[in-house]
């Protein structure tokens, strides 16, 4: 079933179709941006993330794919006539904050699967959408940066790596002695503020690992990521370095590490452990 549509053309006719849906809304970010109600996923949605979603619902329908959307934005919806075929687990925009705010860092995370759970991911697209860069995977064929194919780094050393830690943790619990043995053992620490990017940097190789463990975010924002990040060579487990595999839920909630090679997870792990 996975051979029955050409996924990296339909991911990349996404990225064009969100990117012209979002231009209008990037047009007045200096303007009040309304709540539209708050998201399956629980934060509030924004303009541009109702329109990017559109743009992504619209593409899959014209490619003519039934599918069951899972949405941090409309939650689960059936498309088609058979829509139990494929699953697409989606944040529309991931880092809407820094959007409305003008920073420049924020993307679309696209996640294709059989089932809807996480293991069963076998197409991905992370889409930068302020560099203009599409990351795609697909089960078994590697990972790719606009179509050049990327592997994550040999970097094994702390005091070199350079380590995404989300310390968001507004309504929500971290340990802060987890995160204290990170920041004092690691020399370089790193947040931009899109989860789904930053795992897709680990996979190019231009982090070395990514950490959370604040058990808030959602399958919806890494579903993508961790397939680049996997078929880029890098070793994705929780904390107790056990694998994942969760339900594609806008609701379900996971921690996890991600590392470039199995040296530096190894180290990252003893200290959370610590």
């Amino acid at each position: 079933m996975n051979s029955d549509f050409d996924w990296q053309q339909i991911l990349s006719d996404c990225k064009q179709s969100i990117q012209a849906a979002i231009k209008p809304h990037l047009a007045a970010i200096h303007e009040p941006q309304p709540n539209l109600g708050r998201g399956a996923g629980g934060d509030f949605m924004k303009p541009s993330d109702l329109a990017a979603e559109a743009a992504i619902v619209k593409t899959l329908q014209v490619s003519g794919v039934s599918f069951t959307l899972i949405s941090e934005e409309s939650g689960v919806k059936e498309y088609g006539a058979s829509p139990k075929g494929y699953y697409v687990c989606v944040d529309p925009i991931d880092g809407t904050t820094n959007l409305i705010h003008g920073l420049p860092f924020y993307c679309s995370s696209i996640a294709v699967s059989n089932t809807p759970m996480l293991n069963d991911v076998f197409a991905a697209a992370v889409i930068d959408l302020v560099h203009d860069e599409f990351f795609f995977a697909a089960e078994g064929k590697g990972a790719y940066r606009n179509g050049k194919q990327i592997h994550t780094s040999k970097t094994v050393s702390l005091d070199e790596a350079v380590i995404g830690l989300d310390l968001n943790a507004y309504k929500a619990k971290l340990d802060m002695a987890i995160a204290a043995a990170l920041i004092e053992n690691s020399k370089h620490t790193r947040h931009f503020g899109a989860n789904a990017l930053e795992v897709s940097h680990v996979a190019a190789g231009l982090t070395d690992a990514f950490v959370d463990v604040r058990n808030k975010i959602r399958t919806t924002d890494v579903a993508a990521g961790f397939l680049i990040a996997k078929e880029a060579g890098a070793i994705v487990t929780d904390p107790n370095n056990q694998l994942i595999n969760v339900p594609l839920d806008p609701k379900q909630t996971l921690n996890f590490v991600a590392s470039a090679n199995k040296e530096l997870h190894t180290q990252i792990l003893s200290l959370i452990k610590k």
